[in-house]
């Protein structure tokens, strides 16, 4: 039998779509090691000039006017206005996507963002393609961006998030909740102690992780002056991600700082600092989310932005497996009660694990593998 052959296909190189990707691609690998994933940027690959100028608009939106994203993201009267703009994209990109293809062969294309599922969708309709076409939400409210009838399967986090799908008029054989997939390694059992070891950090004092994404976002200068006032020792795990300008800032004021803190910038660690964390105070994005609802960890969100992160802020909150804080220098008396108080703590892990899903990425993986052809 020849190997599988699969396109995986994100937008944005640090980001949860491509880290999604990842997932699937190592859990695919872990299952069939001969198969053939091919992993792409498709904005990149259609589009590699626009795709930095969207970056850096949408940064810059999220940065200085976060109201704006807030009105663009999902609003009804938004998705009608631009549909007829969004098919003539779609259709000029289908002859790029058509070479692709026919390069590649796949026998099946997964997107984990909804501007490449549209150009697979759009590749089919123009040439009557019959290609298996898989859309993997990563958020856990699906936004209208993502509605095509060429869509085969969408994989969801949720059942409630499935529910929502069908509302808005996706045939329920097409949905299946399997979770937003994330690297199985989050499923391997670790050696706490030398964890503690390796990085010089105590493992008889709360550990608080702190991060902000791929890309180092939110207040965390506020967040660890806040935790200053903390009147009990406490230990902190700072990750900055891409951002060189936070870590530089933090590592040149670390010894002026009461608590012991540990900085890291981009790291491919993770899974050992949730494991250590006691709290994990960082930015809702779905795959994030995902690694620390499968570890059961109480998390904290704070200031979360418009669009996607209030959305799965929402649902984090409703379902009691996070707490939401609007002024980040009050964090103090929020981890300061926790601490105190280890019901509340138990509260949020036990609800964590109730609705985390953490064999979704080998999951997702069968369900490529027993796809068409397999």
């Amino acid at each position: 039998m020849l190997p599988k052959r699969i396109v995986l296909m994100y937008i944005s190189e640090v980001s949860g779509h491509h880290n999604a990707t990842l997932a699937i691609e190592k859990a695919i690998r872990i299952l069939t090691p001969h198969a053939e994933i091919s992993n792409i940027n498709a904005f990149n690959y259609t589009n590699p000039v626009a795709e930095k100028v969207v970056n850096s608009v949408y940064m810059s939106i999220i940065k200085v006017a976060p109201k704006i994203w807030d009105y663009l993201y999902d609003n009804p009267k938004i998705v009608k206005k631009i549909e007829k703009a969004k098919q003539n994209i779609n259709k000029a990109n289908s002859p790029k996507l058509k070479k692709l293809f026919e390069r590649l062969r796949p026998e099946v294309v997964v997107c984990t963002q909804a501007f490449p599922c549209g150009m697979v969708a759009g590749y089919k309709k123009t040439y009557q393609a019959d290609l298996p076409l898989i859309a993997v939400l990563t958020d856990y409210v699906p936004h209208s961006y993502w509605i095509y009838d060429a869509v085969d399967c969408y994989i969801t986090p949720s059942e409630d998030v499935s529910s929502r799908l069908i509302k808005k008029g996706v045939p329920a054989q097409k949905v299946k909740s399997l979770g937003i997939p994330f690297d199985p390694k989050f499923n391997t059992t670790l050696d706490k102690n030398s964890i503690f070891s390796k990085y010089k950090l105590s493992p008889g004092l709360p550990t608080i992780l702190i991060m902000g994404g791929g890309q180092g976002l939110g207040p965390i200068k506020t967040i660890v002056k806040s935790l200053e006032k903390i009147d009990r020792d406490i230990q902190e795990i700072i990750v900055t991600g891409t951002n060189k300008k936070l870590y530089n800032s933090l590592r040149r004021k670390i010894k002026k700082y009461k608590k012991k803190i540990v900085v890291f910038g981009y790291a491919q660690n993770i899974n050992e600092l949730m494991s250590i964390a006691d709290i994990v105070v960082s930015k809702p994005g779905g795959v994030t989310t995902s690694e620390v609802l499968s570890l059961a960890k109480p998390m904290i969100i704070v200031k979360p932005l418009p669009g996607q992160e209030a959305n799965n802020t929402a649902y984090l909150t409703q379902k009691e497996a996070a707490l939401e804080i609007e002024e980040p220098g009050k964090i103090n008396l929020v981890i300061e009660d926790l601490l105190r108080n280890h019901e509340k703590l138990k509260h949020l892990s036990d609800c964590a694990k109730r609705i985390s899903k953490p064999n979704a990425s080998m999951d997702i993986a069968r369900l490529l593998l027993e796809s068409r052809n397999g």
